[in-house]
Parts: C-alpha cells; structure tokens; sequence
C-alpha cells in the first residue's frame, strides 16, 4: 500500500500493514513496517455498558478502516457465537481496503496438540489471515491459572504458533501480564518471547495487562527485552494508571513497532491505550507514516461514528477529536490566537479534522466576541462600540444566569439583535400557560395554549403532551406550521435542566438548554427563568427563530 511522506524525513517513514509471510525481517534487522493494530471489537467491546450487535462490529470494522489501521482484530471465534457469526458474515460482506482481519484465540491446551484442538481450529476456521494468540508470560499465572508447568507452557506456545504458519496464517503472540511477570520472573518472561519468536511469530506483543506500569518502567523493560531477544516486540497497554497512552509512546521510543489500541480508549475496566491520540503522535509528533494519506483528517469524524455505533455520546474532552480539543474561554488566550492560532494551539485542527471553537462566557473580552461573531459569519472588526456593547450584554447575562459556551445559536440571536437593533422574529408571543392534571387513576394529564402573532394573523393553539415542555412545544408549533411549514423538518434531539443559585429545591432559577435538528445541522438555544417552564419556553421559540432563519425562511 503506498503512503505519503508528507515532507518528512525518510528514514521516519513507515508502513501500516506488514509483510507477507515469506519477508519477515532477519533477526536484528529492524523492520521496515510499523503496525498499527485496533482491538475495539474484542478488548474495547468488553467495556462496560457496550454490548455490540455483529451489524454493530461490521460497521465499526469498516469505520476503521477506512481511517486506515493496518490491522483490525474481530473477536474470539469458537468461543463466542456472536464473534463466530461476525467471521463469517465478514467473509461475506466485508471488504477491505487497508486493515487486515485478525481472530484472536488462546495456545492449545495443556497435553495436547495444536493440530488436535477445537479452538485452534475455531481460529483456523475463521478465515482470518492473521492470528493473535494469548499466552502466559508470568510464572505464577501459569502455574496457578493454567495449573500447568513452565516448560508445558513453553511447548504450548510453540507448538500453537508452528502449527498455524504451517498453515499460512501469520501469527502475533500477546505475552499476558509481561510486565507483572518480568518483574517475578525476567527470565521465564523473556523466555515466552523468545520462544514465540523462534517458533515463527512475527510479533511479541508486550501486555501490561493490569495496567500498573508507568512509562519509565515500560521503556526499561522494552530495551532490555528488544536486546535479549531480538524479536519484533509490540505494546497492549490497559489504562488503570491513567498512562495508557504514555506507555505505549514509551514501547515506541524503546524499539516496539507494533501498537495496539481501541477507539476512544474503549475496554476493561477503565480502557485501552486510545487509538486517536496514539496515532495522532506517531504522525504529527513521531513524524510516522502510520496511516494512508488522507487517513489523520478523517480521525474526529470516525470517532464520533464509533462512538454513536456504540451507544456512548462522544468525550468532549478527548485530545484532538474531542469537540473541546481546540476550545478556547479565556480571553487572554483569545488575544493571542487573534494574532496567531499556533499560540494556543499545539497542533492545528484541521490535520486531525477538527475545529477550533471560540467560547462566549463572562470570561470573555472583545477579542473572544470578534472571533466568534466571525466565527458564526460575522466581521465586527472595524466596530469598538459594538464589540464592547456585546461583551458587556454577555457578562450582564451571564450574572443573570445565562452562558453561551455551547448555546451558539442564542449567541447569534444576541448578536443581531445588537448589529440592527431589532429582534430577528417570526411571530410575536401574546400568551402561553400550560395546565397539569393528576387523573384519579393515577395517570397525568398535561396541556397547553398559546396565543400569537404571525405574518399579520392572531393564532390560538393548544397542545396535549408527555409533560409540559412538551405540550409547550406541541402548542407552539401546531400554531407556526401552517403559516412556517418547514417548521416540520426541525426536531428537537436534546433538553436538559439545571437549577441555579441558593435558594436551592423547588424555588431555585432554571436554566433550560434545548438542542434541535433539521436542514443537515444542530443548534442549542438557552433560556433562563424563574421556573422550568418560562426557562423552557424561551429557549423553545430561540430555537425555532434560528431554525427558520437556518431553513432560509423570512421573518415577518
């Protein structure tokens, strides 16, 4: 597969995907290609709250590579149905383009024969061009877990991995808990690599399986082992110590040239070394080519699908796909990224296909206003007055309860309010309340009614809801869909509330932020008041103003 260079120096450059079966290097011979191996639809689907569908690790496979990782492990077959299925549905209806399919399975049993055993030849069975094995490395997991002995553990290892390059697979050995059991025991730990190795495994994959080692102590035991055995090493880092990330750079920076990783950090208990940030190094730090061209500027957008396939809402907070990645608050930071980004900014956003986002809070001075006003369309470069009058407006707001960091809509509602001095507005609102009934069979009852103005006619409107933000909304537009009708492509997909001050309970403010959809994009308005519901109703007619503006409707 031909890469990019990307006007770096050569000698950095390196290959996702690896060697054919006949062309793995010498020993002592680096090799010319870097791997970069995904395990989320096996050690990220075993984290909590993911229960994937085989639709789901179809999807997720194709997502990965198409972002282009050399390698995309799909499971156990032979042990689970549902990874069993997926082998063979992705037979069918999976192609490729720059990952290879992997199965991952364990070395025979103890006293048998590779040849002989069911499982080994579930992995055979699955078609998988490569194959991940799991062996112990640590003495006392081999004696306590496998109650077998060291040596039967050895000629497990290598009579599984032998056996399946007879076979033409190309096999990777995950060395479990190495760390843990390099510490115990050096030798016995150094002694599963170099057995692997010998036995023709093209990697040996270094596992801190616990997730207790710091990159210090990784990059130590990665030397020495890469000088002990010779053998080509890979990382599989678990994220308990929060260093994850940091230790797989660590194996990198000591000779490993095999990483494995999951989307967004996905796993057992706390996760995996995160793919994104591992990869964004290597490219924009390392001066890697580990993945095709194009690849790195499609890494939020993968992402964020991933994690919708999943079921969890994507990290905002997540280094470089996250949508707070390239953030800015402070207005001492917007000051300087007014003169240049790269002040602020440790990379720029673009590469990894993300934005920079200017935040609207009291925090804000008039360079954070000048740079989201044009971030959202709008030059107010030549206006002193108008900037300080909008800096002042979002301050004396915000005491009063509002913030616009993530209501970018009701900031540009705001903000043309004070360019022309007038409201943007659809329809003008007489009157609203809404009415709350508890049946005597224990079920509610909500309504409402509004009363307004639109394009010169009084409209009287009632809505029945599931509670009464939603006959709210109900009311609101039966009253705007027949005078408005591309109010029917806008859907609200987010409400949330939070109360505000000290009086605490019942009695406190409300500050309501409600998302809607429609035309291809979201927006997020907010409304504050003394209850819920005035909160709701403010932040409901923001959005549908900014939704008819965004449809290309004219106001009145």
């Amino acid at each position: 597969m031909a890469h990019h260079d990307g006007g770096r120096a050569a000698d950095d450059a390196s290959l996702t995907g690896a060697l054919p079966l006949d062309a793995r290097p010498a020993r002592g011979v680096a090799a010319p290609d870097f791997h970069v191996f995904d395990t989320t639809l096996r050690d990220g689907a075993q984290r909590e709250g993911i229960s994937l569908s085989v639709e789901d690790k179809l999807t997720i496979a194709r997502l990965l590579d198409e972002f282009g990782v050399g390698f995309v492990e799909g499971g156990w077959p032979g042990a689970n149905p549902r990874d069993t299925e997926f082998f063979r549905r992705a037979a069918e209806d999976l192609t490729l383009h720059n990952a290879q399919l992997v199965a991952f399975g364990a070395t025979r049993r103890p006293g048998g024969t590779a040849a002989d055993d069911l499982q080994v030849q579930a992995l055979l069975e699955s078609g998988a061009p490569v194959i991940t094995l799991v062996a112990k490395s640590h003495d006392r997991h081999v004696e306590q877990a496998l109650r077998t002995t060291l040596d039967e553990n050895l000629a497990m290892i290598r009579d599984t991995v032998s056996y399946l390059r007879e076979q033409g697979r190309r096999v990777f050995l995950d060395c479990e808990h190495f760390f843990d059991g390099y510490r115990a025991n050096p030798q016995y730990a150094t002694s599963v690599v170099r057995t692997a190795y010998d036995a023709g495994a093209e990697v040996a994959v270094l596992c801190d399986t616990n997730g207790g080692m710091l990159p210090g102590q990784v990059r130590a035991v990665v030397s020495t082992v890469l000088a002990d055995t010779g053998a080509r090493l890979g990382i599989h880092a678990q994220d308990d110590s929060g260093c994850a990330v940091a230790n797989t750079l660590a194996a990198v920076d000591a000779g490993a040239t095999h990483v494995q990783c999951t989307a967004n950090g996905y796993g057992e208990r706390v996760g995996n070394a995160n793919l994104f940030p591992v990869v964004a190094a290597l490219e924009l730090k390392y001066g890697r080519n580990v993945l095709p061209p194009g690849g790195l500027a499609l890494m939020t957008r993968i992402s964020h699908a991933i994690a919708e396939t999943v079921g969890l809402a994507p990290s905002t907070h997540q280094p470089y796909v996250g949508v707070s990645a390239f953030a800015h608050k402070a207005g001492l930071h917007a000051s300087a990224i007014k003169v240049d980004p790269d002040l602020y900014q440790h990379i720029d956003p673009e590469l990894v296909g993300n934005t920079m986002r200017m935040l609207v809070s009291d925090m804000a001075g008039r360079a954070t206003v000048e740079l989201k006003a044009r971030e959202l369309g709008y030059d107010l470069s030549g206006d002193r007055d108008l900037l300080a009058r909008l800096v002042e407006r979002v301050k004396e707001r915000e005491l009063r309860g509002y913030t616009y960091e993530s209501a970018d809509a009701s900031f540009e509602l705001l903000l043309r309010t004070e360019i022309t001095g007038d409201p943007l507005e659809f329809f003008r609102i007489e009157s609203w309340r809404t009415i709350a009934e508890s049946l005597g069979d224990g079920t509610h009852a909500n309504e409402a009614t509004v009363r307004l103005w639109a394009k010169g006619e009084r409209i009287l409107s009632t809505g029945e809801g599931n509670g009464a933000v939603n006959a709210l909304d109900r009311a609101l537009r039966a009253a705007l869909e027949r005078i408005y009708p591309p109010l029917a492509e806008i859907e609200m997909a987010n409400y949330r509330v939070r109360l505000l001050g000290d009086s605490g309970g019942s009695g406190s403010t409300a500050r309501v932020t409600i998302t809607l959809r429609g035309g291809g994009s979201e927006w997020t308005t907010i409304g504050v008041g003394s209850n819920i519901l005035a909160a709701s109703w403010e932040a409901l007619a923001d959005g549908y103003t900014y939704g008819l503006s965004h449809l290309g409707v004219s106001p009145l």
